[in-house]
């Protein structure tokens, strides 16, 4: 499994290198389309009635790989990405979907009803929003900053899941959500949001970086909360992506990538840390 793993991540990262790497920018912005697309249709599979309807499930899925391909191909054929659909996104879509995270999944993960059934058509019909919005946020924000940009946001969401799990495991005591994520605890927790915050401190110091972005707009001493918030927002996405598959009875959210599960597990946490990093940064605004 281990082996798996490793095999598995390993060529994630080239994908992602040669994506970044290459010249055209829709190389980019296609392959986050496919990730979002395939974490709607394992999104879904959760949260619609079991068993799910295949061909609602792909079809969504399908129509959403669409939608975000045609964005790109306009934003990469001129359109301004501030203007037309791009402004909508910006100014309505993703407000609102940081809102209902805030609103109604954070309240879902602090009751932590596993015991609920799976099927909610809350939840499915969030699934869209949710996941265009942080598509959109990514495309916008490497068509605006770059590449370095968006892996340096990436990689608060990545420093802040490889601090809580080793923290957890060498100091864990105290569970965080036990009916949610047994594995988690508050320890590990403190420590993924101290990686964050120590993450946007130190990437700060090189230009154009989201951590850089986030001191331009105010200080040091604000972006370091807004670190510390972005990095409980992660934690919230991983915990309730763990509860929609407590309901599911399942351990993963598909068997896409081998090792690794599904797309979703592997990006769980991005998807509410992108409509945040927007606001807080205020880089697309």
């Amino acid at each position: 499994m281990l082996g798996q793993r490793v095999v598995t991540a390993v060529v994630l990262l080239a994908v992602l290198a040669a994506a970044l790497a290459a010249g055209n920018p829709g190389w980019f912005m296609a392959l986050l389309a496919v990730a979002a697309a395939c974490a709607c249709w394992e999104w879904l599979r959760l949260t619609l009635p079991q068993p799910p309807s295949r061909t609602l499930c792909i079809g969504v899925a399908a129509a959403m790989l669409a939608l975000m391909l045609w964005l790109a191909w306009t934003w990469l054929s001129g359109q301004p990405a501030g203007a037309g659909w791009g402004a909508a996104i910006v100014r309505w879509l993703v407000p609102a979907v940081a809102a209902i995270w805030l609103l109604a999944v954070v309240p879902a993960v602090v009751r932590g009803r596993a015991d609920k059934p799976a099927a909610s058509m809350g939840w499915s019909l969030f699934s869209v929003p949710a996941v265009l919005a942080a598509w959109s946020v990514l495309a916008l924000m490497y068509l605006s900053g770059g590449g370095w940009f968006v892996v340096s946001l990436l990689a608060l969401v990545w420093i802040a899941d490889i601090a809580a799990y080793f923290a957890g495991r060498a100091f864990g005591r105290r569970k965080l959500a036990p009916r949610v994520s047994p594995g988690k605890t508050i320890e590990g927790a403190v420590a993924g949001i101290l990686g964050a915050v120590v993450w946007v401190w130190v990437s700060s110091m090189w230009a154009g970086s989201f951590g850089a972005a986030l001191v331009e707009r105010g200080s040091l001493w604000l972006a370091l909360p807004a670190a510390a918030v972005l990095g409980a927002i992660s934690i919230v996405g991983d915990l309730f992506e763990s509860l929609l598959k407590r309901r599911a009875g399942r351990k993963d959210s598909s068997a896409l990538l081998p090792g690794h599960g599904g797309v979703y597990d592997r990006i769980d946490a991005i998807l509410p840390v992108a409509p945040f990093a927007m606001l807080l940064s205020g880089v697309l605004s």
